[in-house]
């Protein structure tokens, strides 16, 4: 079906030097790059822009002051860019300040012995207007959220250093942090955490000197000898990488002007990460990861979709017509999910030996939560922040894709205890989603730029 669409829109399928060999179908998947463009631009990218303009999805909660864990803190990135403009309570939505124990829009099914006013004020948007047994209800829920297997280290939204922060007033972008702090953080994902022994190295940055191709065939023999759980991993990261750097790339900051900075599509530092001829073909595969990475979290998303279609479920903020705007714009983004034929097959993974896969799925989360946290090591501010929700995000989708069976088995009208999400995490998802719907985006739009300047 989508291949039938691609025939009749020429002008989406990527041609060029650049993107001569950016076509046909993924490794490790059942999809092709093309249906993906025309899925992603046409159906998904519009409604995602729209649906994290809600205010459910703008507000996200994070703690930007903690210490890194890993080596000594090189401190903040001074550049102003960098800064990020945190959001005063007063501003925020009565309904999200709730936090957690807001995450339902009616009480659970044993508190059947209040009235409908009492039920309505119990749900209100400040803790205190909670009973006891509705509060013991909550508690209950956030210990066992706080008992899953938890892809991410995740913020104390209670710790005092924690703050909102608007996504929309603070978009990502490049701010010219740069250089080897921002370096070091990248080595250590790759080097330290993807699976790999030390011996064998990944191929670098091309903006810093290479080893040599002897190094990048030793390296991607080594990758395709891995099993597929191991080779998922580093093409997830990978992706995320290409995906961030796409983001800098069209936010680059062109002029730092003394009244204002200006920031626009940078071609000449996109060929640099991605072209096929100045990075010997090494472009091609980071970008084939970024495609991999949205397969990703698209099915993530197809799996969850149950858990939001639920009536009770409300995306709450205080505004109820805003939110049931928001939840009606999120299953219509379900539905187009929905349509694509072609997702991600997870069942192939960790389905060998019961005990070795056990092993191999803690071993899988453990490297992605010492993933997040290297996020605090990030010096600039800004880019602090969309590495954590990024990150965060991805987490969220990985938790998704090995909680099938609990997701199969929620109720219909009641919270369920084996499965849950925190509104940090719902917002961490959508949004590390669309910044990859983003960047397809981008991708096209870099197309038709550098198709002008050949």
């Amino acid at each position: 079906m989508w291949r039938g669409i691609c025939l009749f829109l020429p002008f989406v399928v990527l041609g060029g030097r650049l993107y001569s060999e950016l076509t046909g179908v993924l490794d490790d998947c059942f999809c092709d790059v093309e249906s993906i463009d025309v899925f992603n631009n046409f159906k998904i990218y519009p409604r995602i822009k729209k649906l994290t303009g809600k205010d459910y999805f703008r507000y996200y909660r994070v703690n930007l002051r903690r210490p890194c864990p890993f080596w000594p803190d090189d401190g903040h990135c001074s550049i102003k860019d960098c800064h990020v403009e945190s959001c005063p309570e007063s501003k925020i939505p009565v309904g999200i300040k709730s936090g957690n124990y807001n995450k339902y829009s009616q009480a659970p099914s044993e508190i059947a012995d209040v009235t409908e006013c009492e039920q309505v004020k119990e749900l209100g948007a400040i803790n205190s207007t909670l009973s006891n047994r509705s509060k013991q209800a909550f508690a209950d829920w956030a210990r066992h959220d706080d008992a899953q297997d938890n892809f991410c280290e995740l913020d104390d939204e209670t710790s005092p250093d924690s703050e909102y922060v608007d996504l929309l007033l603070n978009p990502e972008r490049f701010t010219g942090y740069k250089g080897p702090s921002a370096w070091r953080v990248w080595n250590s994902i790759y080097e330290e955490n993807c699976f790999k022994p030390r011996s064998v190295y990944r191929p670098l940055n091309p903006l810093a000197p290479s080893r040599g191709d002897d190094d990048e065939e030793v390296f991607y023999k080594w990758l395709e000898g891995l099993c597929l759980e191991k080779r998922v991993f580093y093409r997830l990261i990978s992706g995320l990488h290409s995906s961030i750097n796409i983001h800098l790339c069209a936010e680059y900051l062109l002029d730092e002007g003394w009244s204002r900075s200006v920031w626009g599509p940078n071609p000449q530092e996109f060929r640099q990460r991605f072209d096929t001829a100045e990075t010997k073909g090494e472009g091609t595969r980071r970008l084939k990861n970024l495609y991999f990475l949205y397969l990703i979290e698209l099915r993530a998303l197809y799996k969850v979709a149950p858990y939001f279609e639920r009536a009770f479920i409300n995306l709450y903020t205080g505004n109820l017509k805003e939110d049931g705007a928001t939840k009606d714009l999120l299953l219509q983004v379900f539905n187009e999910i929905k349509s694509f034929p072609m997702h991600f097959d997870e069942k192939s993974m960790f389905a060998g030996h019961k005990i070795e896969a056990k092993i191999l799925k803690e071993d899988f989360r453990l490297h992605f939560k010492n993933i997040s946290r290297i996020m605090d090591c990030v010096g600039c501010s800004k880019c602090r922040l969309w590495g954590k929700l990024q990150t965060e995000g991805l987490g969220t989708a990985l938790k998704i894709l090995f909680s099938e069976k609990e997701i199969q088995k929620l109720p219909e009208h009641s919270p369920s205890k084996g499965f849950q999400l925190t509104r940090q995490e719902i917002v961490a998802l959508i949004n590390g989603f669309g910044r990859l719907s983003t960047s397809i985006h981008q991708l096209h739009s870099f197309r038709l730029l550098l198709d002008d300047n050949r």
